[in-house]
Formats: C-alpha cells, structure tokens, sequence
C-alpha cells in the first residue's frame, strides 16, 4: 500500500511537470511554424485605345483589391498601368515576398494574348502590330512565374482574366490564352478554357471575376474547392460557352477566408484531415444526393450537387453525368505537343490484354474484350460481361463487381498534369467472390495525372497520360495503381501493387501488371 501511495504521489508531482513541457513543445512548434504572409498583385487594364477599350477590368481590379485586403492580403493595385509600371510592380512583389515563405498572388485583368504558347498581359500603352510588338511591347506571364519563383514563395496563385476578343488585328494566330502546366507550389486559374475567349460581364464587374469575389468571401473554403464552384457558376450563367479552367501542382492545401482579419499575420495551420469514420459519414450524405438525382435529366441537379460538394467522393461521376445532358460548348486547346483525349468507342472495338505476375513478369492471362453496345453514354464489352461510362467510370467490372455511382479512374473532363480527384462508390460483390450474395461495401481510388510520356506496351509504343492512385477499400485491399492513359482514353498499361488484409490476419498479394497486346479498330 505504501509502495502504491508513493508511486501515485511521484506521478502527481510528475503529471504537471509533463504536461508543461507538452503546452511548451506545442507553443515552440507554432512559434517555428513559417507566418503566412500574404502578397498579392493586383492589376486591371482598362483604358487601351479606340475600340480596344474594356468596360470592367478596372472596376474588376478595384474590387479584388479590396476583397484580398479583408482576406489578409498586403495589396499591390495598378489599375490601367504602362509596360514600364506593370514590370516595376512585379519587381516591387518579388521584393517585398523575398525570402518570407509567403503566399504569392497575382490578379490580371485586361487584355491577353497568346504567342508561340507564351502568354501576355498588354499593357495600355502597348500598340502591337505583329507578333514581334506584342511580345516587346507586352509582358510575358512568365515574369511573375520567375519572380514568384526568385522570391522562394510556399505557394503561387495567378488568375487571369484576360481572355477577351482580341482587338489587335494580325498579332495573333490563335484566340485566347495558351494552356500551360502550374510550375510546383503554384495554382494557375483563366476566365475560359485555353484557346477561348471570355465575356467581359454586363455589369460592373466581369462574368468570371464577379463570381470569383463572390466565392471568396465564403469561410473556410479551400482553393480548389473556390475555383470548381466559380467554372460551375459561370458556365451555368453562360450556357456552356465560357468555361474557367485551372491547373494546379500545390501541395498543401490553402483557404483564401480562414478567419483572419484585414492587415494580420497568423502562423500556418494545416488544415484538419477528417478521420476514417468522418469519411464514412460523409460518403454515406454524398452517396444520398447521387442516389436522389442520378437518374435525372435535368442539368441543374448535378449542378446544384456539385456546388454543395465541388471536389468531393461523388463529384467526378456527377461531372461526368452533368457533361452528357449539358454537353461544353468550349473545348480547351491542349499544351503544346500534347493529344487531346477523345474518349472514342465504337461498336465492334476490340482490345487484347495480357497479364503479367507484378514480381515474376510471366504470362498469367489474356483477355479480349469487344464493344458490344453503346447506348446514352454507356459502353457494353462481351455482351455486358464489363461496363462503363465513355468518360471512363467503371460501373461493372470483369469480375462482376457492381459500383454506384461508377469508379471514375479518368478525369470526368479534361486530362492535365496536377489534376486531382477522388472516387469513392459503393460496391456490390457478386456470389462467386462472396460468402453472402449482395455483399456491399466501398471502394475508393485518390488519382493524380503527373505526367504525359511515352508508354510501351506489346501493341507498340504510344504517347499517353501517366495517373497514379492509391486503393482503399472496406475489404482490406490497400495498395497503388500506375496506369497510362492513350488519347482515345484507352489504358495502355496498367501496374497494381495491392494487397489484401483478411479478418483473421492473413494477407495475401494482389499484385499485377496488365497491358495491351492488340488493337482492332473496324472502321
């Protein structure tokens, strides 16, 4: 009994002692952890000569300044600025973000030009003629990259609305801005696809930036999240025929509004994962909104699903489904050197796949597989043996296993480096894979495209996306998938390294490379 009194009275003397040195711990790790100053460039170029005048980037600039200022912005504002001005505040940014870790922004609003895939902000003074002109008396894009990149920023974010009519005759051979990849640590946003032109808006502020200001307002929204809802208001508004695009390769998430009030520093803070069970939970809630309008035909039900859920488990199938009842009017122009995926299938394609053991590299199996039947947006192989969506999600796969809504392993629009989703669905197991008929779960893939490559495969050597997932699923199967994408949006190759946790503790190895072997297109 003494023995224990005297180990209870030491752990009371010790406890306060311990957890003063945890509150110290955490207050030393908040003090090191990098100040997220915030500095953003904000221009609007309005007054250009004759009929190159524009009615809003002006007013745009003027309100975007003072919606990054509540926002926790310092704000560099020049409104209808000369070449000279324009380059002088891109060195006065880099200067002031130099060596801080900060977040970098720049907001452009005038007119842009695209020439030999370089895009320019023209400046009001500029009065280019020919190609040469615009690229002398404009300035490169790139100069805010490079001065972004001088400073040593933690994140870049540049957004240009800047694709209106070009009023420069003969100094451009294609319309709009060219697409580009975001460079690491940067967020790259355009009032339009590549090669398209925006609507300069009817009101005080144009159709993109006025959508912009209002969902940056918004708390706690991430990036992402800000940017998918303003390309779905915006192409509502328009009717399909100005879509906003982005790129991105940030690897930390960012909240424009997380709280903080005009003119102060507050330290990072990432922000919170939500926990396996939290998941859950909020599949279960998307899983509900898929199931009440998955079968309608009104656009406005997938667009109201995704402004409630912008980049959730769900979203890429109600993208998908929004573009077959609400088909783009624009398509973006793809960077140079690079296919646009087509998605195409035609009765009576047939593809020939072999597998491979992951380790050995020996022939396992081959599979051919035909399309049968094509119907609404749907693609039947061998008699529905397998079907999917033309945009790539699975909705049954070759060993029968059902997915609502389908596991969307291709992007539900367009391909490009840094774009990133997550499908989750529930699964329906079919007899002969389980212990009782209709057994269901989930199944879930997190993708990246990183990367467009040639691939290799026993059907030749082919120019392809390269996307990378990791597999999750309420069966224990936890691993990776490579695969390489072709512009018909065929996968060319396919590498899983998987394995499979079992109740009882056993895990076995579900591990394998697939790739095609032949391809006969009857046309």
């Amino acid at each position: 009994m003494m023995n224990f009194m005297a180990r209870s009275m030491d752990a009371r003397r010790i406890l306060p002692r311990t957890l003063l040195a945890l509150a110290l711990l955490t207050t030393s790790a908040q003090a090191n952890a990098p100040l997220d100053i915030r500095i953003a460039l904000v221009i609007g170029n309005s007054a250009y000569p004759g009929n190159a005048a524009l009615a809003n980037p002006a007013n745009d600039a003027k309100a975007m300044a003072e919606q990054l200022r509540k926002l926790g912005f310092e704000v560099l504002e020049l409104r209808d600025g000369s070449r000279d001005q324009m380059t002088r505040a891109i060195d006065s940014a880099r200067k002031q973000l130099q060596g801080k870790n900060g977040i970098g922004m720049l907001y452009y609003a005038g007119h842009g030009l695209q020439i030999d895939w370089r895009n320019y902000m023209v400046p009001v003074d500029a009065r280019p003629r020919s190609q040469t002109e615009v690229v002398t008396q404009s300035v490169d894009v790139d100069a805010v990259i490079n001065a972004f990149k001088q400073a040593g920023n933690r994140v870049n974010i540049l957004v240009l609305d800047a694709c209106r009519n070009n009023p420069f005759e003969g100094t451009a051979s294609v319309k709009g801005l060219a697409q580009i990849d975001a460079v690491p640590g940067t967020f790259l946003a355009y009032a339009t696809a590549p090669g398209n032109t925006a609507d300069d808006g009817e009101g005080s502020n144009g159709l993109y930036t006025g959508y912009l200001l209002q969902e940056l307002a918004k708390p706690t929204a991430r990036i992402e999240d800000v940017f998918k809802r303003v390309r779905l208001q915006v192409r509502q508004k328009s009717r399909g025929s100005q879509i906003p695009w982005e790129s991105t390769s940030l690897e930390e998430d960012f909240v424009f509004n997380d709280g903080r009030t005009p003119g102060s520093v507050t330290a990072v803070a990432p922000l919170p994962k939500p926990s396996p069970q939290e998941r859950d939970k909020l599949f279960l809630q998307e899983k509900a909104e898929w199931d009440r309008i998955k079968s309608s035909q009104n656009p406005d039900d997938f667009y109201a699903l995704l402004q409630k859920y912008p980049n959730g488990m769900v979203s890429e199938a109600a993208q998908s489904r929004l573009d077959q009842l609400s088909k783009p009017q624009v398509v973006p122009t793809p960077v140079q050197g690079r296919n646009t995926v087509q998605r195409d299938s035609r009765v009576g394609d047939e593809v020939e796949f072999v597998y491979q053991d992951f380790l050995t590299k020996l022939e396992t199996r081959r599979e051919t597989i035909r399309v049968t039947a094509i119907k609404d947006g749907v693609v039947e192989f061998n008699n529905g043996q397998q079907i999917v969506t033309l945009a790539g999600g699975t909705i049954k796969n070759d060993q029968g296993v059902t997915f609502d809504p389908p596991v969307q392993s291709l992007p539900a629009d367009e391909f490009q480096i840094g774009k990133r989703w997550v499908s989750r669905s529930q699964m329906t197991m079919p007899k002969h894979l389980s212990t009782a008929t209709g057994d269901v779960g989930w199944m879930e893939q997190d993708m990246r495209v990183v990367a467009y490559e040639q691939v290799s495969v026993p059907a030749g050597t082919l120019p392809a996306y390269r996307i990378e997932a990791e597999l999750r699923s309420y069966r224990g199967l936890s691993g990776k998938l490579t695969y390489w994408v072709d512009s018909n949006g065929l996968i060319l190759k396919m590498v899983r390294r998987a394995r499979v946790s079992l109740p009882n503790g056993v895990t076995h190895d579900s591990s394998w490379t697939r790739e095609v072997a032949r391809i006969h297109r009857p046309r």
